[in-house]
């Protein structure tokens, strides 16, 4: 399988998102520019986190005119796999492959620790390898972290089963403690705590593979 990892100017985990699906999941990566105009031959897409150019205007706002999202979009569109880890996330929601908005955290502070989520659904490509209600750890790093959509948005995303995961002790604010979400063809996915920082023994959780291995087994059994 190979994964392609999509880099902005600005993005400091595409490393890390690189190392977990060939170090620790092994398999093959590409790191592909934000002004490609194609992805190439990959089998899943990963925004990773990190920051993008024009953030300071809101977090994707100018980064999802990047000629790569066209791209993005049509390999979405075709049923491939495209995830997003924290600005991941947010390119995707300004992109408009996800619903709903990232805004400021309720505090107004930059939160970087490790929080735990309970795993919502395991119908999706990417938590199949998940039991339902699984606790997992994973470190969140971000200052717009808090998920915003209107009262129709949320009663779909839980009518449809499209809530990957919820905090355990929301630490942003997230409307109905929401941490990563489905589109409705569930191939597209955005979260805002980093699977990628908890991949390896070294960084003290591997509850991140998770997400990577169910990514593996959907590609396989297609």
């Amino acid at each position: 399988m190979k994964f392609g990892v999509i880099v902005f100017p600005g993005s400091n985990c595409d490393h890390d998102a690189f190392y977990a699906v060939t170090t620790n999941l092994g398999q093959k990566a590409e790191y592909i520019w934000h002004d490609s105009p194609s992805l190439g031959d990959v089998d899943a897409v990963i925004l990773p986190g990190g920051f993008a150019y024009g953030d300071y205007l809101r977090c994707g706002a100018i980064a999802r005119f990047s000629p790569v999202m066209g791209a993005v979009s049509k390999f979405a569109a075709a049923g491939g796999l495209v995830m997003g880890f924290c600005n991941g996330f947010q390119i995707l929601v300004e992109a408009g492959l996800l619903p709903g908005a990232l805004i400021r955290n309720r505090g107004l502070k930059f939160v970087c620790r490790e929080v735990r989520l309970r795993t919502e659904t395991v119908h999706s490509p990417f938590t199949n390898a998940a039991q339902e209600g699984q606790i997992l750890r994973l470190p969140i790093a971000h200052g717009e972290g808090c998920y915003f959509a209107d009262g129709r948005t949320l009663d779909e995303l839980d009518a449809e089963d499209r809530v990957l995961f919820r905090y355990v002790g929301n630490p942003n604010g997230s409307l109905g403690d929401i941490a990563g979400i489905l589109n409705r063809e569930r191939n597209v996915m955005g979260m805002m705590p980093h699977p990628e920082r908890a991949s390896d023994p070294l960084m003290g959780s591997t509850d991140g593979l998770t997400i990577f291995q169910s990514v593996l087994h959907a590609v396989v059994r297609a």
